[in-house]
């Protein structure tokens, strides 16, 4: 019983400071006569360290049967365009890396990452989006930038 409680609460450590996402839009890709079409789903995230940045995420998503009932795969294609949409204000010292979102992409050991890296010479927030496997991700990924205003410096830990 304390293992179970411990390991609910090392979980819930390991969530902390990652993003949660709200869709923007799909297009299907794909007709399936049975169950959902294949799509591209858009999705939208806040940097949870970051104020006035958001990340918009587009991703396929399998459809079929096997996607209606959860048991799809989905490929690994994913690209990510983070932007100002505010005033950029830092709530802590940022890491130099750091996963900001994470989403499963299949029923077994799959998921969509987002991590976020501090370019401190150019002062930028560097965000790759990419697809791992617990025993071979993906080299397909994509990559955007965020220019910090030189009078505001990025707080590294």
């Amino acid at each position: 019983m304390i293992k179970r409680i411990l390991g609910g609460l090392v979980l819930l450590a390991g969530l902390q400071g990652v993003a949660q996402a709200e869709a923007v839009g799909e297009v299907d890709t794909t007709f399936k006569l049975l169950g959902p079409d294949n799509k591209i789903v858009v999705q939208v995230f806040d940097d949870p360290r970051v104020g006035g940045v958001s990340c918009y995420l587009s991703r396929a998503k399998t459809g079929g049967i096997k996607g209606a009932v959860g048991l799809a795969e989905d490929t690994a294609d994913a690209s990510v365009a983070c932007r100002q949409v505010g005033e950029i204000s830092f709530r802590e010292p940022l890491r130099k890396q750091e996963e900001v979102f994470t989403e499963r992409s299949s029923v077994f050991f799959k998921r969509v990452r987002v991590v976020r890296m501090v370019d401190s010479q150019r002062n930028a927030l560097v965000y790759l989006v990419y697809s791992d496997r617990l025993v071979d991700g993906s080299p397909k990924n994509s990559v955007t930038a965020v220019a910090v205003p030189q009078s505001l410096r990025i707080p590294l830990r």
